[in-house]
């Protein structure tokens, strides 16, 4: 089994990436840092498996498309797709610069919507295939301070649920993670406990229990939230 993987060398990607490659899958990492993906390569033991890592900034549709490419030839069909890939960047939408915006609809949106469709493409004609995309508890309501994120994320997961429903008479499966407060790198320096947040092992562990389900069920959405933050 392979699978690809954006923003793969922290947070909730990082977890992902180590729990499919314990259970035996080969992986394609995407990622912005080449000494990230280097530092995470290393990490993982071979025992004769295929891991490729792709530098990529996937806000360049020029370089998602290169990419694209490149991981067909090299790694060729992917029965999982996990798109991970985004960016918070925290503020009023009605006194931030339009960039703001625009910064966030390339990785939380664009990428997503690139890359899926390169990948369903293939997955609809083997009739074979999973995709997550990794959206947010602001994808159904909107967060304090996070007025253009809560946008693209609302948009990301209406782009989900466009994708399983084109997918789903070919037999590929498409599931929406919808994640509260996880403890990855933009609460960095938070005084808030560990044990208060969700933990990225929490979604990777959860995403592979969705991927053992029997053939004919697909999980459309997975909302996962701290118990008490």
């Amino acid at each position: 089994m392979k699978a690809v993987i954006t923003g793969a060398t922290k947070g909730i990607g990082r977890a992902i990436a180590i729990k499919l490659w314990n259970e035996g899958y080969d992986l394609a990492l995407v990622a912005r840092s080449p000494e990230d993906l280097e530092q995470l390569q290393r990490e993982l033991s071979f025992s004769g498996r295929t891991i490729l890592t792709y530098p990529v900034d996937c806000a360049v549709k020029e370089d998602v498309y290169k990419f694209l490419h490149q991981v067909k030839n090299e790694f060729g069909f992917a029965d999982v797709l996990v798109n991970n890939v985004g960016i918070f960047m925290p503020g009023s939408l009605l006194d931030e610069a339009d960039e703001t915006f625009e910064q966030q609809q390339d990785l939380n949106v664009n990428a997503t919507y690139y890359i899926s469709k390169f990948f369903a493409k293939e997955m609809r004609l083997q009739q074979h295939g999973h995709i997550f995309n990794i959206c947010s508890v602001a994808s159904k309501s909107p967060v304090e301070n996070g007025g253009s994120y809560s946008v693209t994320k609302a948009a990301m997961l209406s782009l989900n649920h466009v994708l399983r429903q084109e997918l789903a008479p070919h037999n590929v499966k498409v599931t929406a993670f919808l994640p509260g407060s996880t403890k990855t790198a933009s609460w960095e320096g938070t005084t808030i406990p560990d044990e208060k947040f969700v933990q990225p092992a929490d979604i990777a562990d959860t995403l592979y229990t969705i991927l053992t389900l029997s053939k004919g069920v697909n999980v459309d959405e997975v909302l996962i939230t701290p118990l008490n933050f």
